[in-house]
Protein backbone atom coordinates (compact mmCIF):
# COMPACT_ATOMS: atom_id res chain seq x y z
CA UNK A 1 0.00 0.00 0.00
CA UNK A 2 1.27 3.38 -0.88
CA UNK A 3 2.62 5.37 2.50
CA UNK A 4 0.27 8.77 2.85
CA UNK A 5 1.77 12.25 1.89
CA UNK A 6 1.55 15.02 4.10
CA UNK A 7 1.37 18.74 2.79
CA UNK A 8 0.01 21.22 3.82
CA UNK A 9 -2.09 22.27 0.85
CA UNK A 10 -3.26 19.79 -1.91
CA UNK A 11 -4.17 21.96 -5.17
CA UNK A 12 -6.71 19.63 -7.45
CA UNK A 13 -6.59 20.93 -11.05
CA UNK A 14 -3.87 22.83 -12.89
CA UNK A 15 -6.03 25.19 -15.29
CA UNK A 16 -5.75 28.89 -15.16
CA UNK A 17 -7.22 28.62 -11.64
CA UNK A 18 -5.07 26.19 -10.18
CA UNK A 19 -2.02 27.81 -11.74
CA UNK A 20 -2.44 30.72 -10.49
CA UNK A 21 -3.25 29.15 -6.88
CA UNK A 22 0.03 27.64 -7.28
CA UNK A 23 2.06 30.58 -7.86
CA UNK A 24 0.66 32.11 -4.91
CA UNK A 25 1.63 29.70 -2.79
CA UNK A 26 5.39 29.74 -4.20
CA UNK A 27 5.27 33.79 -3.46
CA UNK A 28 4.19 33.04 -0.06
CA UNK A 29 7.51 30.51 0.25
CA UNK A 30 5.80 27.31 0.06
CA UNK A 31 8.10 24.54 -1.81
CA UNK A 32 6.24 22.33 -4.47
CA UNK A 33 6.23 18.55 -2.87
CA UNK A 34 7.17 19.71 0.76
CA UNK A 35 4.36 22.14 1.38
CA UNK A 36 2.23 21.73 -1.36
CA UNK A 37 0.49 19.50 -4.43
CA UNK A 38 -1.21 20.31 -7.35
CA UNK A 39 -2.29 17.01 -8.95
CA UNK A 40 -4.38 17.47 -12.63
CA UNK A 41 -5.86 14.40 -14.28
CA UNK A 42 -5.32 15.85 -17.64
CA UNK A 43 -2.59 14.34 -19.90
CA UNK A 44 -0.75 17.53 -20.48
CA UNK A 45 -0.59 21.58 -19.39
CA UNK A 46 -3.37 23.47 -20.90
CA UNK A 47 -6.27 22.80 -18.04
CA UNK A 48 -9.31 22.47 -20.35
CA UNK A 49 -7.98 24.62 -23.17
CA UNK A 50 -6.02 21.51 -24.65
CA UNK A 51 -9.22 19.97 -25.43
CA UNK A 52 -10.83 22.81 -27.65
CA UNK A 53 -11.35 22.19 -31.56
CA UNK A 54 -8.95 23.21 -33.75
CA UNK A 55 -10.96 25.73 -35.62
CA UNK A 56 -10.95 27.66 -32.00
CA UNK A 57 -8.09 29.82 -33.13
CA UNK A 58 -6.48 31.81 -30.78
CA UNK A 59 -7.89 35.30 -32.45
CA UNK A 60 -11.47 33.72 -31.67
CA UNK A 61 -10.64 33.57 -27.58
CA UNK A 62 -12.55 36.62 -26.12
CA UNK A 63 -11.01 37.80 -22.68
CA UNK A 64 -8.27 35.37 -22.36
CA UNK A 65 -6.04 36.70 -19.19
CA UNK A 66 -2.56 36.05 -18.82
CA UNK A 67 -1.35 34.39 -15.68
CA UNK A 68 -0.34 36.32 -12.45
CA UNK A 69 3.38 37.01 -12.91
CA UNK A 70 4.15 35.98 -17.52
CA UNK A 71 2.60 37.80 -19.80
CA UNK A 72 1.27 35.58 -22.81
CA UNK A 73 2.50 37.53 -25.89
CA UNK A 74 3.10 37.22 -28.96
CA UNK A 75 0.84 34.60 -29.73
CA UNK A 76 -0.24 33.91 -33.45
CA UNK A 77 -3.75 34.73 -33.73
CA UNK A 78 -4.60 32.26 -36.65
CA UNK A 79 -3.09 29.10 -34.52
CA UNK A 80 -5.68 26.67 -32.05
CA UNK A 81 -6.21 28.22 -29.28
CA UNK A 82 -5.36 24.80 -27.56
CA UNK A 83 -1.65 24.87 -29.09
CA UNK A 84 -1.31 28.41 -27.97
CA UNK A 85 -2.73 28.07 -24.18
CA UNK A 86 -1.07 24.79 -23.61
CA UNK A 87 2.62 25.82 -24.60
CA UNK A 88 1.74 29.29 -22.57
CA UNK A 89 0.38 26.74 -19.27
CA UNK A 90 3.42 24.32 -19.65
CA UNK A 91 6.54 27.59 -20.17
CA UNK A 92 4.46 28.85 -16.99
CA UNK A 93 4.78 25.76 -15.23
CA UNK A 94 7.89 25.34 -16.06
CA UNK A 95 9.06 29.19 -15.04
CA UNK A 96 7.68 28.79 -11.65
CA UNK A 97 8.88 25.45 -11.04
CA UNK A 98 5.57 24.60 -10.11
CA UNK A 99 5.74 20.41 -10.38
CA UNK A 100 2.44 19.65 -11.42
CA UNK A 101 1.40 16.17 -10.63
CA UNK A 102 -0.53 14.18 -13.68
CA UNK A 103 -2.58 12.25 -14.92
CA UNK A 104 -3.33 12.11 -11.71
CA UNK A 105 -7.45 11.39 -10.77
CA UNK A 106 -8.69 12.62 -7.05
CA UNK A 107 -10.99 10.24 -6.22
CA UNK A 108 -12.58 11.46 -3.25
CA UNK A 109 -11.96 14.00 -0.15
CA UNK A 110 -12.95 13.18 3.14
CA UNK A 111 -12.10 13.79 6.81
CA UNK A 112 -8.92 12.20 8.02
CA UNK A 113 -6.81 12.42 11.21
CA UNK A 114 -5.60 14.68 13.85
CA UNK A 115 -8.03 17.48 11.66
CA UNK A 116 -6.49 17.33 8.40
CA UNK A 117 -8.02 16.13 5.16
CA UNK A 118 -7.59 12.96 3.17
CA UNK A 119 -7.20 13.09 -0.82
CA UNK A 120 -7.68 10.19 -2.58
CA UNK A 121 -6.40 9.70 -5.60
CA UNK A 122 -4.96 7.22 -8.55
CA UNK A 123 -1.33 8.00 -7.53
CA UNK A 124 -1.73 7.20 -4.13
CA UNK A 125 -2.88 8.94 -0.81
CA UNK A 126 -1.93 12.63 0.79
CA UNK A 127 -2.81 14.24 3.43
CA UNK A 128 -3.90 18.07 3.41
CA UNK A 129 -4.58 20.85 5.98
CA UNK A 130 -6.49 22.34 3.25
CA UNK A 131 -7.28 22.33 -0.11
CA UNK A 132 -7.67 23.95 -2.98
CA UNK A 133 -10.39 23.32 -5.15
CA UNK A 134 -9.34 24.19 -8.68
CA UNK A 135 -11.49 21.57 -11.16
CA UNK A 136 -13.39 23.38 -13.38
CA UNK A 137 -16.02 22.41 -15.71
CA UNK A 138 -15.19 20.38 -19.29
CA UNK A 139 -14.66 16.80 -17.54
CA UNK A 140 -18.60 16.95 -16.82
CA UNK A 141 -20.31 17.80 -19.83
CA UNK A 142 -24.06 18.71 -19.54
CA UNK A 143 -27.03 16.92 -22.23
CA UNK A 144 -30.41 17.27 -21.15
CA UNK A 145 -32.78 14.84 -21.65
CA UNK A 146 -35.95 15.01 -23.96
CA UNK A 147 -38.46 12.29 -24.63
CA UNK A 148 -37.38 10.15 -27.45
CA UNK A 149 -33.96 10.41 -27.29
CA UNK A 150 -32.92 7.28 -27.38
CA UNK A 151 -34.82 6.38 -30.45
CA UNK A 152 -33.15 8.78 -32.70
CA UNK A 153 -31.27 7.20 -35.56
CA UNK A 154 -28.63 9.67 -36.20
CA UNK A 155 -25.70 10.78 -34.32
CA UNK A 156 -25.73 13.07 -31.07
CA UNK A 157 -22.70 14.54 -29.58
CA UNK A 158 -21.54 17.38 -27.19
CA UNK A 159 -19.37 20.16 -27.24
CA UNK A 160 -16.91 18.25 -25.60
CA UNK A 161 -16.57 15.69 -28.50
CA UNK A 162 -16.75 18.74 -31.44
CA UNK A 163 -13.87 18.21 -33.59
CA UNK A 164 -14.22 20.64 -36.59
CA UNK A 165 -17.16 21.75 -38.77
CA UNK A 166 -15.64 19.62 -41.82
CA UNK A 167 -17.41 16.43 -40.02
CA UNK A 168 -21.31 17.80 -40.77
CA UNK A 169 -20.52 18.09 -44.52
CA UNK A 170 -23.68 17.52 -46.32
CA UNK A 171 -26.06 16.83 -43.28
CA UNK A 172 -28.76 18.35 -41.47
CA UNK A 173 -27.91 19.65 -38.06
CA UNK A 174 -29.70 20.51 -35.17
CA UNK A 175 -27.64 22.77 -32.60
CA UNK A 176 -28.76 23.26 -29.36
CA UNK A 177 -27.99 25.30 -26.59
CA UNK A 178 -27.81 29.79 -26.60
CA UNK A 179 -24.46 29.90 -25.65
CA UNK A 180 -21.37 31.36 -26.95
CA UNK A 181 -20.65 27.35 -28.33
CA UNK A 182 -23.51 27.28 -29.63
CA UNK A 183 -23.06 30.40 -31.64
CA UNK A 184 -19.56 29.74 -32.80
CA UNK A 185 -20.50 25.93 -34.18
CA UNK A 186 -23.15 27.44 -35.85
CA UNK A 187 -20.96 29.86 -38.01
CA UNK A 188 -18.78 27.54 -38.51
CA UNK A 189 -21.29 24.28 -39.80
CA UNK A 190 -23.45 25.83 -41.63
CA UNK A 191 -21.75 26.83 -44.78
CA UNK A 192 -20.77 22.71 -44.89
CA UNK A 193 -23.95 21.58 -43.26
CA UNK A 194 -26.83 20.62 -45.88
CA UNK A 195 -29.03 22.53 -43.51
CA UNK A 196 -28.77 23.62 -39.75
CA UNK A 197 -31.69 24.54 -36.88
CA UNK A 198 -30.77 26.42 -34.01
CA UNK A 199 -33.33 25.65 -30.80
CA UNK A 200 -32.93 27.41 -26.69
CA UNK A 201 -34.70 27.00 -24.19
CA UNK A 202 -34.89 30.38 -24.18
CA UNK A 203 -34.57 33.39 -26.71
CA UNK A 204 -30.71 34.61 -27.26
CA UNK A 205 -29.85 38.21 -25.97
CA UNK A 206 -27.14 40.20 -28.14
CA UNK A 207 -24.78 42.46 -26.29
CA UNK A 208 -24.29 45.75 -28.35
CA UNK A 209 -20.66 47.13 -27.51
CA UNK A 210 -17.95 46.27 -25.21
CA UNK A 211 -18.28 44.46 -22.35
CA UNK A 212 -16.68 46.76 -19.71
CA UNK A 213 -15.28 46.76 -16.78
CA UNK A 214 -18.88 47.97 -14.97
CA UNK A 215 -20.63 45.14 -16.90
CA UNK A 216 -18.02 42.41 -16.07
CA UNK A 217 -18.69 43.72 -12.21
CA UNK A 218 -22.55 43.23 -12.50
CA UNK A 219 -22.29 39.71 -14.09
CA UNK A 220 -20.11 38.40 -11.34
CA UNK A 221 -22.21 40.24 -8.68
CA UNK A 222 -25.03 38.26 -10.39
CA UNK A 223 -23.21 34.83 -10.17
CA UNK A 224 -21.79 35.77 -6.99
CA UNK A 225 -24.87 35.96 -5.41
CA UNK A 226 -26.47 32.33 -6.45
CA UNK A 227 -23.24 31.00 -5.15
CA UNK A 228 -23.54 32.75 -1.84
CA UNK A 229 -27.33 31.12 -1.33
CA UNK A 230 -26.12 28.33 -2.01
CA UNK A 231 -27.57 27.66 -5.68
CA UNK A 232 -25.47 25.89 -8.72
CA UNK A 233 -23.70 29.08 -10.82
CA UNK A 234 -25.35 29.69 -13.54
CA UNK A 235 -24.03 30.19 -17.13
CA UNK A 236 -21.92 33.26 -17.92
CA UNK A 237 -23.76 34.00 -20.83
CA UNK A 238 -27.12 34.50 -18.95
CA UNK A 239 -25.86 37.29 -17.24
CA UNK A 240 -23.57 38.61 -20.07
CA UNK A 241 -25.47 38.05 -23.33
CA UNK A 242 -24.18 37.12 -26.40
CA UNK A 243 -21.38 39.94 -27.90
CA UNK A 244 -22.79 41.27 -31.37
CA UNK A 245 -19.77 40.94 -33.22
CA UNK A 246 -19.47 40.89 -37.75
CA UNK A 247 -19.56 37.14 -37.41
CA UNK A 248 -22.08 36.84 -35.49
CA UNK A 249 -23.98 40.16 -37.55
CA UNK A 250 -23.68 38.57 -40.71
CA UNK A 251 -25.18 34.89 -39.54
CA UNK A 252 -28.47 36.71 -38.29
CA UNK A 253 -28.46 38.32 -41.84
CA UNK A 254 -28.25 35.08 -43.41
CA UNK A 255 -30.53 33.64 -41.34
CA UNK A 256 -28.04 31.29 -39.76
CA UNK A 257 -28.96 32.37 -36.04
CA UNK A 258 -32.30 32.43 -36.52
CA UNK A 259 -33.47 30.82 -33.61
CA UNK A 260 -36.35 28.32 -32.78
CA UNK A 261 -37.90 27.64 -29.17
CA UNK A 262 -36.98 24.26 -27.94
CA UNK A 263 -38.38 21.06 -29.23
CA UNK A 264 -40.84 19.34 -27.35
CA UNK A 265 -39.70 15.35 -28.33
CA UNK A 266 -36.86 14.01 -30.15
CA UNK A 267 -38.30 11.39 -33.30
CA UNK A 268 -36.05 8.94 -35.05
CA UNK A 269 -35.20 10.82 -37.76
CA UNK A 270 -35.11 14.64 -36.00
CA UNK A 271 -37.09 16.75 -33.70
CA UNK A 272 -40.58 17.89 -33.36
CA UNK A 273 -42.60 20.36 -31.42
CA UNK A 274 -45.58 20.58 -29.65
CA UNK A 275 -48.08 22.02 -32.30
CA UNK A 276 -47.02 19.06 -35.33
CA UNK A 277 -43.82 20.77 -36.71
CA UNK A 278 -40.26 18.73 -37.21
CA UNK A 279 -37.67 18.93 -38.53
CA UNK A 280 -35.65 16.10 -40.20
CA UNK A 281 -31.66 15.75 -38.63
CA UNK A 282 -28.88 13.37 -39.09
CA UNK A 283 -27.07 15.23 -36.08
CA UNK A 284 -28.15 16.43 -32.70
CA UNK A 285 -25.54 18.94 -31.34
CA UNK A 286 -25.69 19.51 -27.88
CA UNK A 287 -23.83 22.97 -27.02
CA UNK A 288 -25.68 22.95 -23.55
CA UNK A 289 -22.53 23.38 -21.22
CA UNK A 290 -20.71 22.12 -18.49
CA UNK A 291 -21.47 21.45 -14.68
CA UNK A 292 -18.66 21.94 -11.88
CA UNK A 293 -16.52 18.94 -11.28
CA UNK A 294 -17.51 18.33 -7.80
CA UNK A 295 -17.79 15.04 -7.08
CA UNK A 296 -14.57 13.70 -5.33
CA UNK A 297 -15.73 16.22 -2.69
CA UNK A 298 -18.89 14.53 -2.18
CA UNK A 299 -17.80 13.06 1.24
CA UNK A 300 -17.79 16.05 2.53
CA UNK A 301 -20.92 17.11 2.66
CA UNK A 302 -20.56 20.41 1.09
CA UNK A 303 -23.91 21.06 -1.27
CA UNK A 304 -26.69 22.80 0.34
CA UNK A 305 -30.17 21.80 -0.36
CA UNK A 306 -29.98 24.36 -3.28
CA UNK A 307 -27.68 21.93 -5.07
CA UNK A 308 -24.78 24.27 -4.64
CA UNK A 309 -21.90 25.04 -2.42
CA UNK A 310 -22.52 28.33 -0.76
CA UNK A 311 -18.97 29.93 -0.11
CA UNK A 312 -17.63 32.81 1.30
CA UNK A 313 -15.23 34.25 -1.27
CA UNK A 314 -13.05 31.29 -2.25
CA UNK A 315 -14.08 29.35 1.27
CA UNK A 316 -16.57 26.46 1.60
CA UNK A 317 -18.69 28.02 4.53
CA UNK A 318 -19.61 24.53 5.36
CA UNK A 319 -15.38 23.53 5.82
CA UNK A 320 -13.29 26.49 5.76
CA UNK A 321 -10.26 24.37 4.88
CA UNK A 322 -11.89 23.46 0.96
CA UNK A 323 -11.55 26.47 -1.00
CA UNK A 324 -12.66 27.04 -4.74
CA UNK A 325 -11.17 29.00 -6.97
CA UNK A 326 -12.64 29.04 -11.31
CA UNK A 327 -16.11 28.14 -9.44
CA UNK A 328 -19.06 30.50 -9.85
CA UNK A 329 -18.17 34.25 -9.85
CA UNK A 330 -14.23 32.73 -10.45
CA UNK A 331 -14.61 31.56 -13.40
CA UNK A 332 -13.49 33.86 -15.70
CA UNK A 333 -9.73 33.55 -16.40
CA UNK A 334 -8.93 37.30 -14.66
CA UNK A 335 -11.57 36.07 -11.59
CA UNK A 336 -9.26 32.77 -11.49
CA UNK A 337 -6.11 34.77 -10.96
CA UNK A 338 -7.86 37.01 -8.06
CA UNK A 339 -9.49 33.89 -6.57
CA UNK A 340 -6.25 31.91 -6.69
CA UNK A 341 -4.94 35.09 -4.85
CA UNK A 342 -7.44 35.21 -2.22
CA UNK A 343 -7.56 31.85 -1.79
CA UNK A 344 -3.80 31.05 -0.49
CA UNK A 345 -4.44 34.51 1.71
CA UNK A 346 -7.26 32.48 3.52
CA UNK A 347 -5.35 29.57 4.06
CA UNK A 348 -2.27 31.78 5.34
CA UNK A 349 -4.75 32.37 8.25
CA UNK A 350 -5.75 29.03 8.42
CA UNK A 351 -2.41 27.87 8.84
CA UNK A 352 -0.92 30.04 10.76
CA UNK A 353 -4.31 29.61 13.68
CA UNK A 354 -6.29 32.37 12.74
CA UNK A 355 -10.22 32.54 11.88
CA UNK A 356 -10.31 32.44 8.24
CA UNK A 357 -11.25 36.13 6.65
CA UNK A 358 -10.03 37.75 9.90
CA UNK A 359 -6.43 38.89 10.98
CA UNK A 360 -3.52 40.21 8.50
CA UNK A 361 -3.77 38.71 4.78
CA UNK A 362 -0.86 36.63 4.21
CA UNK A 363 1.17 38.53 1.27
CA UNK A 364 0.24 37.02 -1.91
Amino acid sequence: MDKTREVDVVVVGAGQAGLSAAHHLRRTGSEPDRDFVVLDRSPGPGGAWQFRWPTLTYGKVHGMHSLPGMELTGADPARPSSEVVAGYFADYERAFDLRVRRPVDVRAVTDGPGGRLLVETSDGTWTARALINATGTWGRPFRPRYPGQETFRGRQLHTAQYAGPEEFAGQRVVVVGGGASGTQHLLEIAPYAAATTWVTRRPPVFREGPFDENAGRAAVALVEERVRQGLPPGSVVSVTGLPLNDAVRQGLRDGVLDRRPMFDRITPDGVRWADGRHVAADVILWATGFRAVLGHLAPLGLREPGGGIRVDGTRAVADPRVHLVGYGPSASTVGANRAGRAAVRDIGRLLAGEEPGKGPAVAA
